[in-house]
């Protein structure tokens, strides 16, 4: 009994400490400064003409300079550029399943999983697959009608353009003063890493869906973001200290993010936020990811819902609890398929059920077996992660 709660105090004392570790960070001013500027210019030309909506929809779009890796020139922008398409696809993908319910949960689940795969095959770095999630989730619970679907995809397209333009000054910039990374070859892709794990992680973030759709939450957009952020951990210690700094972080972001909508601010000052909240994010996430959750949380929701800025006490306070409630909802699914990921006895079981299924989607024409991993077929693996 004694040793049980000497353990439970340990446990303690390491998760107060990690609130106050800060991480060492090599990241150039410039790289905040230029990730502002792709969020921030398209609010300013939407301030211009008056259209903010236009404007919050290409500062969507302008979230894909933080793929940029550190690697050549000419490789930075292949990867950003397949990346600018994969954002306007997705968020076209979620305007398109905007009107019925049950075709948001199948297309967002669908996309997660496409997306994981391909990001795990080509090992795409942090942030990985989720701002593709976020903008097709951000699309399906956009008011929209159909008409309104290729001239909201192609302001999003022009964002992600002008967010590759940015980044192309920005890596003349910098080059000539920082050396870049080699191109790693790609490993082997395995079953478990690029299947398996892809087909849990996407199904969490569709069953995190359900569960808001049963619970009656609207505009849920932050739901799937939560759970995904929580179940790409690497282990079951990270995964729970993850969880623990993003809902800390996130609560405190949100008296921000009511403290922000409480305030008058113009189409202007909605822009000089966005990006005053954009520089910080990127200046303090690799540092310590509860502090930035402080700022990301106030970015997403005036992102999401600054075209609607609410005028009453009473719907800032509806809009700031809705979204507290979609982090817990998020972080409990993601933190429950966590955990089966690293069960190895889940793993084994369920990963003979997905080979035996996909066993019977090949000789059908479902599913073509060249882009499978050579290993899909083979005996699995003894996982070797935490139980």
């Amino acid at each position: 009994m004694y040793k049980k709660y000497s353990g439970f105090v340990v446990f303690l004392q390491k998760e107060w400490l990690s609130l106050f570790k800060v991480n060492p960070s090599d990241r150039p001013w410039q790289m905040p400064f230029a990730a502002a500027l792709s969020v921030g210019l398209p609010l300013m030309v939407g301030a211009f003409f008056g259209h903010m909506d236009y404007g919050l929809i290409s500062s969507l779009g302008g979230l894909v300079f933080l793929h940029l890796p550190e690697t050549p020139l000419y490789h930075r922008m292949i990867c950003l550029i397949a990346c600018a398409f994969a954002m306007s696809a997705s968020y076209a993908l979620g305007l398109i399943s905007h009107f019925l319910p049950i075709t948001v949960l199948l297309s967002l689940t669908f996309l997660s999983i496409v997306t994981l795969m391909l990001c795990r095959f080509y090992r795409l770095g942090p942030p990985g697959s989720a701002f593709f999630i976020m903008a097709a989730a951000i699309g399906a619970y956009s008011p929209s009608e159909i008409l309104d679907i290729p001239l909201k995809t192609g302001l999003i397209t022009l964002g992600c353009l002008l967010a590759v333009f940015i980044a192309f000054v920005y890596s003349l910039v910098t080059l000539r003063t920082r050396p870049v990374k080699p191109i790693a070859p790609l490993p082997a892709a395995t079953f478990d890493f690029v299947v398996f794990d892809s087909v849990i992680i996407g199904s969490c973030v569709g069953l995190s869906l359900l569960l808001a759709w049963f619970l009656g939450l609207e505009k849920a957009y932050w739901i799937p973001i939560s759970c995904l952020a929580i179940i790409q951990d690497v282990s079951v210690r990270t995964m729970w200290t993850k969880q623990f700094h993003r809902i800390l972080g996130t609560g405190v972001g949100l008296f921000v993010a009511w403290g922000l909508l409480s305030l008058p601010f113009s189409a202007w000052g909605l822009c000089f936020v966005m990006m005053t909240l954009s520089f910080l994010v990127e200046t303090i996430v690799v540092r310590h990811y509860g502090a930035a959750a402080v700022f990301i949380t106030p970015m997403t929701i005036l992102l999401a819902d600054a075209a609607i800025l609410p005028q009453t006490p009473q719907m800032v306070d509806t809009l700031v609890m809705a979204r507290f409630w979609d982090t817990v909802v998020g972080c409990l699914v993601g933190l429950v398929g966590g955990f089966c990921l690293h069960s190895a006895r889940f793993r084994a079981i369920t990963s003979l059920w997905l080979r035996a299924v996909i066993r019977v989607l090949l000789p059908i024409g479902i599913l073509p077996q060249a882009i499978l991993p050579s290993d899909t077929f083979a005996d699995p693996a003894p996982d070797t992660r935490l139980p």
